[in-house]
């Protein structure tokens, strides 16, 4: 830690608290900020085991807790710990691929992660949404709808295995790994844009099209629930890796000459990158650039020390997602005082299209990126 590195993660910790209040201020239930701080700071909430079982293992809710708490602990905040994690994962699995790859274009999309995900999610919505299936040792029948979290996150690791086993050739090597998902992530999309053409149901339209362009709308505890223990784990494995990382950057030779066996680590990396990802979309859908741009943006400050630079990815992530979504939530509110929900991942390739412009031009030489 330094005094950088503290001043980013301070910055971007108070973005997130003020992102929070705005998202518990507004709604169909208006309140005062005033209003919106205690009852989201309320002791009878913080200190209640029986909410906390209700948040996180899906227990009775309190009958006792006030009529605002009850709004914004219930409804409201639960969005904003999604964004929190999805920023989270999405900026980690962002900045492994980079090292991975030792390309700073590298992004869960560069490696075909984002179109596995997101085909898997169309065909479920167009041709498997309504069908049921048994779980025998449950006893339970459900959707395959109600499953497509969890499918849309097999999808995106079905993508990234097949992208490696295209870029083995007696070993993989970053220049492969890009080109293998660039392949991949083509093919996937021609097919998404297949299924699309097979819709016929403007409700189906939509709810692929928030899945695909990365939305938060709707979210609750029990995204929160899908999303946090894999999300710890991610995050846990890339800070235990990030002396790992700074090898990789080396380059292979060097590496190698220091001990590790590359191949190896590189695919345990992209796992620990996948499973991130894997995680963000199955509560958020396919959020753009927030994996490609958030590492570059530590980068500038911190400079390139992955110690570093996963510390600063884990609050700029979060504070990048909760502001595009308080965007996505309320910028129609004070343009025509409509409550008007758009997808957070149009937000957010909005911010990322430009900086993504700005990083190129600052660059003398496009070789350098």
């Amino acid at each position: 830690m330094d005094s950088r590195l503290a001043a980013l993660c301070l910055a971007s910790f108070g973005v997130v608290v003020a992102g929070l209040l705005i998202q518990v201020r507004y709604g169909p239930y208006d309140m005062t900020f005033m209003q919106a701080w205690r009852a989201t700071f309320n002791p009878a909430v913080l200190f209640n085991v029986d909410a906390w079982d209700a948040f996180l293992f899906g227990g009775e809710f309190p009958a006792e807790i006030g009529t605002d708490s009850r709004i914004v602990w219930a409804g409201r905040l639960p969005r904003v710990f999604v964004a929190v994690l999805v920023g989270m994962c999405l900026a980690v699995s962002g900045a492994i691929f980079q090292a991975v790859t030792r390309n700073e274009l590298a992004s869960p999309f560069i490696l075909g992660v984002s179109s596995g995900a997101g085909f898997t999610i169309l065909v479920t919505l167009v041709f498997l949404g309504s069908m049921t299936i048994t779980i025998p040792l449950l006893g339970m029948v459900v959707t395959f709808q109600s499953l497509l979290p969890l499918l849309a996150a097999l999808g995106g690791i079905i993508a990234f295995l097949i992208v490696y086993a295209i870029a083995w050739k007696n070993g993989t090597s970053p220049v492969r790994l890009v080109l293998a998902g660039v392949i991949v992530g083509t093919i996937f999309q021609s097919l998404e844009r297949a299924v699309f053409m097979q819709v016929d149901s403007v409700a189906v339209v939509q709810s692929a099209i928030q899945w695909t362009t990365g939305s938060l709308i709707g979210t609750d505890w029990e995204q929160v629930r899908i999303a946090l223990p894999w999300t710890i784990i991610s995050v846990g494995l890339a800070l235990v890796c990030a002396r790992q990382l700074n090898v990789l950057l080396l380059g292979e030779s060097t590496a190698k000459s220091l001990g590790m066996n590359v191949e190896r680590v590189r695919f345990a990396l992209s796992s620990v990158a996948v499973l991130a990802a894997a995680a963000s979309i199955a509560v958020a859908g396919i959020v753009s650039f927030v994996g490609l741009i958030v590492p570059h943006m530590v980068r500038n400050i911190v400079g390139s020390d992955y110690r570093k630079l996963m510390i600063g990815c884990l609050f700029v992530g979060p504070a990048l997602m909760v502001s595009a979504d308080v965007i996505a939530r309320l910028g129609m509110l004070f343009v025509n005082n409509e409550m008007q929900q758009y997808p957070a991942g149009i937000v957010t390739g909005l911010i990322g299209g430009p900086y993504f412009l700005y990083l190129m031009r600052r660059q003398e030489q496009m070789g350098e990126i």
